[in-house]
């Protein structure tokens, strides 16, 4: 998906749904953005039989059939969602589609044109076929979108009352590592702090580099830690004096999905915006995160959008491949 099609405001939503109450909390973020931009929302539903595609138009006597009985009360479900408050006023429908969910999230993605997918996740130990826990990390790692997950309890931005539904975003996180990965994450950070009139910050986290930097810098050491960081520090304030309004950057060390875990909670961020590299697993046809990426989902204090980038062939590309010349 090229950058154009990532830019802010976003305006054709696709909520992925298993009508569970868990499930729903991604409803208003769907509904937040489609207002936003004054777009559409798609309810998706995946089973794993084929569903009439007139399911919610379907007269009364074919549902008799006792074998038919999960039928209506899938209608049942959609159309009582398609009655939510939340979705008053806007253009919504519901789309029922069989066979692997995160597979068939991201072909909707693509038949659609969405442009942003929202959707609740759930604890890893919680073994379930819904819309949670792992498959919501297959749908963030297959989608050719933007993902936006959402973890209740959790800080939100998107506020509803009296049937008014406002995004409310006060300070965006963006973690960046200046690979090609975290760059389409940048720009749309910066272009919905922008849009919202919210803070941009901006972290580079200094983790377990130290194969890298000493290609860059080969006197190795304290001396190449020191030189790597004020490298850093001049990159980041180039990020900022291009990012079109100040953003703050943050220069920390430490493991990279706790520091931004912990920096989000310091700042109170509304929203942290990752770049999501994504790179085939060895079990499988799959696509699969990095481990870190993974980490920040389940343990952020508010919502993360994932952002695509090109899909890489090891989960750690080189952050460097030649030195940097002495100086």
């Amino acid at each position: 998906m090229s950058f154009e099609q990532q830019m802010y405001p976003f305006r054709n939503i696709l909520f992925p749904t298993d009508f569970s109450l868990h499930a729903h909390a991604a409803l208003k973020y769907a509904a937040g953005f489609a207002r936003e931009g004054r777009g559409r929302v798609l309810l998706l539903n995946v089973q794993d039989a084929k569903v009439p595609a007139n399911l919610l138009t379907l007269p009364e006597h074919v549902f008799q059939d006792q074998d038919n009985n999960w039928l209506l009360q899938l209608r049942s479900e959609a159309k009582e969602l398609l009655a939510d408050s939340l979705l008053n006023g806007l253009d919504a429908e519901a789309l029922f589609l069989e066979g692997d969910p995160a597979k068939q999230v991201a072909q909707a993605a693509v038949d659609h044109g969405i442009d942003l997918i929202t959707v609740a996740t759930r604890d890893r130990s919680r073994l379930s076929r819904a819309f949670g826990g792992s498959i919501a990390e297959e749908i963030v790692a297959e989608a050719p979108c933007a993902v936006l997950a959402i973890r209740p309890p959790q800080h939100d931005f998107v506020e509803h009352r009296s049937g008014q539904t406002q995004i409310r975003v006060n300070r965006v996180l963006v973690a960046t590592n200046f690979r090609p990965s975290s760059a389409a994450a940048t720009q749309l950070a910066t272009g919905i702090a922008n849009q919202l009139g919210a803070e941009l910050h901006a972290v580079y986290v200094i983790g377990d580099y130290f194969e890298q930097i000493s290609v860059m810098f080969p006197e190795g050491g304290l001396a190449a830690l020191t030189r790597f960081r004020s490298h850093m520090e001049e990159r980041m304030g180039n990020l900022s004096r291009t990012s079109g309004s100040t953003a703050a950057t943050h220069i920390v060390e430490g493991r990279p999905y706790q520091e931004i875990v912990k920096l989000a909670s310091q700042i109170e961020a509304d929203l942290i915006v990752l770049g999501t590299a994504v790179h085939g697993s060895l079990f499988g046809n799959n696509q699969v995160l990095g481990s870190e990426i993974e980490r920040v989902i389940r343990n952020a204090p508010c919502p993360v959008l994932c952002v695509p980038a090109a899909r890489v062939v090891t989960p750690l590309p080189a952050l460097v491949t030649q030195a940097l010349p002495q100086t």
